[in-house]
């Protein structure tokens, strides 16, 4: 009888399989963690490869060319994903967003839009399903991803400088191909676009200006543009709090920059929203401001994150998962699998952001923090 090879990569994040309760636990919508948070937004990686570097998610020293990725065995296949996102929406989920990795370097990922758009919540009621991507290669499949059933979608943009956008990815890929993607999805109808630029203090935070003038001249309102707060996720990325720029200064420097057409707040269009909405004066669209370091919004966090080889994470600044592919492959019914996903997530409490302050540089149990690229962002 042949021994079963594990591949190391597939023992980067060792979590256990969750237990099935003696008795069942029906799923009906209203799956409460806690601390009382609703189940409402699943993140699915599909592929922990990307063919950036950017320094604070994949820097170059770490993932360089003798990395080894997790080998497609591993990964979830396009029915186990739909069987397992079939059972989060009966517990409550009503958004699904594709990420990474780069989830357009997944194979067919059409084909499981497809499949993710078929389904439906309790009051029948279709999927929010959107995808975060880095642009590179969305030109050429933006139509297809919108025909799909993708309703909406996030591009990752830290800067419209040439040279500062291939610094921080870190290959040399050009900024002109990222914009011809937005403009594309745009095209296609995937919207509102949201564009995400991640702030580092002293490496792109003179590109916030820039990034402002050129979504309000060029999409009339049609791209949110948010500015995110570097975070201290995983262990690879160097984080260090001087390189943080508060979402504050932030806004100050918009504010100074666009005095004729101030900011005004605006109120969140749904619950547990990340970002804090603020609108140009003169109608010509929002920004937001995702304040993950300086104004932790753990409280209203709806959110779970199912890893590429099916490890479910219930904080992005987790360091154990819960191992769902087990029990999809062991032969585990559709009520064991909803009966021990709402035992998972009714004893969650997290909310490191909240809790930054007091926490210890590293875990002391020598685990560390869950990489970016493995759950997204």
């Amino acid at each position: 009888m042949g021994e079963t090879v594990i591949p190391l990569a597939d023992l980067r994040y060792t979590a256990p399989v969750p237990a099935i309760p003696a008795q069942a636990i029906p799923a009906t919508g209203l799956l409460a963690d806690a601390l009382g948070r609703p189940l409402r937004d699943l993140r699915i990686s599909v592929t922990d490869r990307c063919n950036f570097r950017c320094s604070y998610c994949m820097p170059k020293d770490i993932f360089d060319r003798d990395y080894v990725f997790l080998p497609q065995t591993s990964l979830l296949s396009f029915e186990e994903i739909t069987r397992l996102a079939r059972i989060f929406v009966a517990h409550g989920v009503q958004k699904i967003r594709l990420t990474g990795g780069e989830p357009l370097l997944r194979k067919g990922l059409d084909t499981l839009i497809t499949m993710l758009a078929d389904l439906r919540t309790p009051d029948g009621n279709r999927l929010d399903i959107t995808l975060t991507t880095n642009a590179s290669v969305l030109a050429r499949k933006a139509t297809a991803l919108q025909a799909a059933g993708l309703q909406r979608i996030t591009v990752s943009l830290d800067g419209l400088d040439d040279a500062v956008f291939r610094r921080m990815n870190d290959v040399d890929f050009p900024v002109a191909d990222v914009l011809a993607g937005i403009a594309a999805a745009h095209a296609a109808g995937l919207g509102p676009i949201k564009v995400n630029m991640v702030v580092k203090r002293g490496t792109n935070d003179q590109e916030i200006v820039p990034m402002a003038r050129y979504f309000r001249q060029h999409f009339g309102g049609s791209v949110v543009l948010r500015f995110i707060e570097y975070m201290d996720v995983g262990a690879s990325n160097g984080w260090r709090m001087h390189e943080v720029l508060p979402s504050a200064q932030v806004l100050q420097r918009l504010q100074d920059a666009f005095a004729d057409t101030p900011l005004r707040p605006l109120d969140p269009t749904v619950a547990g929203e990340t970002a804090e909405r603020w609108g140009w004066a003169d109608g010509s669209g929002e920004i937001g401001l995702i304040s993950s370091v300086t104004q932790a919004f753990c409280r209203d966090c709806n959110r779970a994150r199912l890893s590429t080889e099916g490890k479910l994470f219930l904080c992005l600044f987790a360091t154990r998962g819960h191992d769902l592919r087990s029990l999809l492959r062991s032969g585990a019914s559709d009520a064991d699998i909803t009966s021990a996903l709402a035992g998972v997530w009714a004893g969650r409490d997290d909310r490191y952001s909240e809790l930054r302050a007091a926490q210890p540089a590293a875990p002391a149990d020598g685990a560390r923090r869950v990489e970016m690229h493995y759950i997204g962002g």
